[in-house]
Parts: structure tokens; sequence; C-alpha cells
């Protein structure tokens, strides 16, 4: 159920899902789970019937709709006179002649605070009201207020290839639908023998992954990286970013002085590619969180490795690239870092375009309509240097 958030009683605490627009007053429902924005306007002690009070909480970021008639009383409050969070950022823009004011704001911005409970992320932010004093500086006709606001996003979702985008991406993260292969991408623990439960990391440590895609009823199929990402947001093309893996299989990390970053030899498997990478975290940025997003391809495990389809990690002892399986030369692409089409033209059938404009290999008629290639994302996890205060880990709630 879907609530319309302007129309609560005032000078109470509400909790909702928000799926509407509140231009318009028009809920909607939700197909999967969505973020729960909460408001405690109970400062206000407002007369009026309208909640004064609105919140959005979107994928990446907040969005506060004030009305200037705070307290019901029909005196407008000037947009001057309001902030948002402990960095008291000013709306995104105001006029005059207008009844509300407009807040737009990353999770992490504007001083919010970030909780972690074992079913959601919180993000903790208010909305400051702090008069001026005009007239006479002895007394004063309204008081300042603080309202609280949290957005509650739900650790566990699904994310497919439907069409669906989800409002939050989960921390582990499987795409699989009718007729499309399932990619799958894990976090392990150190010996490679469950699926690790917590999110949560100190730097010097190191992130396993098991990438991994069902064949059951397909002819036997390789699977291979083709490049990660990590970002601050579940949008891969978001800045900053870092791609520790990329040239269409070559684990660029691993030339760091300071990384040891490999993929794992032998595969346990055809369909299953395990690479270890040494945890980081993006430099100034004090959320201390990111999203893993890595692109997934297969090819039929009966033909040769190439430089379109590899797994190279760097040897530091040799000074030379190495492959998971197939000759050296595979590898000497990622040296030059160009492993593009043009060089490997007589390798591919006629390149065609997919979804997100990359151009693909395309698998023989055997595998059509089969997807070959997909991104999955992992996230957010969370990295803390040993400076910071200590932290408990949290288990992945089951």
């Amino acid at each position: 159920v879907a609530y319309n958030p302007w129309g609560f009683f005032r000078g109470e605490a509400e909790l909702w899902r928000y799926g509407g627009d509140p231009s318009s007053g028009q809920p909607r429902a939700f197909s999967q789970p969505s973020p729960w924005a909460w408001v405690d306007v109970s400062q206000l002690q407002a007369a009026a019937p309208l909640h004064p009070v609105a919140v959005q909480c979107q994928e990446a970021q907040v969005v506060v709709t004030v009305r200037r008639d705070l307290f019901g009383t029909g005196r407008l409050v000037k947009a001057a006179e309001l902030t948002l969070g402990s960095a008291a950022c000013l709306p995104a823009g105001w006029n005059a002649a207008e009844t509300t004011v407009t807040f737009v704001a990353g999770l992490h911005e504007c001083g919010s605070t970030l909780r972690v409970t074992p079913d959601a992320l919180v993000y903790s932010t208010s909305l400051n009201y702090k008069p001026v004093l005009a007239g006479n500086p002895v007394i004063v006709r309204t008081s300042p207020a603080v309202v609280p606001i949290e957005c509650h996003y739900p650790r566990r979702d699904n994310v497919s290839s439907n069409g669906v985008k989800p409002t939050w991406i989960p921390f582990r993260s499987t795409l699989s639908s009718e007729e499309k292969l399932p990619f799958s991408l894990r976090l392990m623990n150190d010996d490679w023998s469950a699926e690790r439960v917590s999110t949560i990391f100190q730097l010097g440590e190191v992130l396993h992954f098991q990438a991994g895609v069902n064949t059951e009823n397909h002819a036997p199929l390789r699977l291979f990286v083709d490049n990660c990402v990590a970002t601050l947001t579940p949008d891969r093309s978001s800045a900053p970013q870092y791609a520790f893996i990329d040239f269409n299989g070559c684990l660029v990390d691993g030339q760091l002085d300071d990384a040891t970053s490999t993929f794992i030899s032998p595969r346990p498997r055809q369909d299953v590619l395990q690479f270890a990478v040494d945890a980081f975290k993006f430099a100034g940025d004090s959320s201390n969180l990111i999203y893993i997003t890595c692109h997934l391809k297969v090819s039929l495990a009966d033909q040769a490795p190439d430089p379109l389809n590899k797994a190279c990690s760097f040897n530091k002892a040799s000074n030379l690239w190495t492959p998971v399986e197939g000759t050296r030369d595979v590898c000497s692409c990622c040296e030059m870092r160009s492993c593009g089409l043009a060089s490997h033209s007589r390798r591919l059938h006629a390149p065609s375009r997919w979804q997100g404009g990359r151009a693909r290999r395309e698998l023989p008629s055997q595998l059509d309509p089969l997807v070959e290639e997909a991104d999955v994302v992992v996230g957010p996890l969370f990295i803390h240097s040993w400076q910071d205060h200590p932290v408990r880990r949290m288990p992945l709630g089951g």
C-alpha cells in the first residue's frame, strides 16, 4: 500500500512508503520493495489539516518539500529561514510567490548520517527552521523547530533484467528471468567455502568475489568478467569511479604497488570465476561505502580464450600478465591497454548493439535467445580505515 504523504494528521511522527507525486497527490503501488520515509513534525504542533513536510527517498538522493505555512497558522515562513541537515544546506531554489520550498540533496550530503540495521540502511537528516528576528528584538512571534527525517532502504531485493529498476541495490545481486542466463556475483569468505555474511571491511582486508552463471540445460559455457567498476552510488556511470577489471578481463588493480589483486587459478568450474581484490575506498569520501558493478559474459566452454574472452592477472614477480587459461598471448593487450574489437575482428561475427550501448560478441545460434552478458551489482560495501571508530560487523539478514 502506498500513501499520500500530504494526507497525514499534524503533530505526529509518520512512516510511509513513498509512491506518489506530492504535486498531484496521487499515490502508486509498488511491485518491489522501496524506501520508506519517516518524518517527525511534533515540534511544529501544526493546526492545519495538511502535513507540512513531504519526503521522497529516491535511489541516490532525498527530496524534501516544505509548505511555507509550516505551523498551519497562515503565516508563511521565509525560504531563507529553512535549511537541511547539520550542514545547513539551502533550498534548491524558491520563488517568493510559491507556497512550497524544495530541498534536493544526495543521501550523504548536508551532514546526513547512516545507520545500518539487519533489514535496512537508514539515512538521517533534519529540516531546520530558524526564524530571523524582525521588528522589536525583545519579542519573538515564532520559535525555531527541527523536523527529523529518515530514509529507510531495504537491504534485500532482487535485480532482474526485465526492465524493473530497483530503488536500492542489494548486498547480493543476481540477474535471472525466463530464457535468460542467470548471472550472479557474490562476496565469499576468506577460504571460498561459503558466502560472506557481512558487508563491512577494514582497509587491509581482501574482498573475495565469485562470479557465476547457471548453465543448467545449456551447452557447457565458460564465464568471464569483462570489467568491474567501483562507484559511490548504484549508477556505474557516476563519478568518481574506479575500474579495477578492464579491457575485457584484465585485472589492472594488480599492477599497483600496494595491491595483490588476482584471478584465482584454476577455476572451480568453467561456469565460475573467482577473484580477490584488496579493499579500497575513495579518497576524501566520508561515507565509507562503495558499490561494485561487474559486466559478466559467457563463451562456449570448448572455445579457446582470446583477447576478448579472457581472465588475466599481473604477476609482479615475472612482470608479466598471466591468463587463468589459454596461451599468454591473449593477455598481451592488457599491457597495451587496448583489447577492442578493431584489432581482433577476425575472431568475431558482425557486432551488434545491446542495451547500454556496448558492442557484444555474438555466440552461436544454439544459445539464442539467451542473454549472453549482463551487469550485476554488489553493494553497498562498507570500507573502514583503522582510524575510524570501531564498528560491529552486521550480519546480512537471512
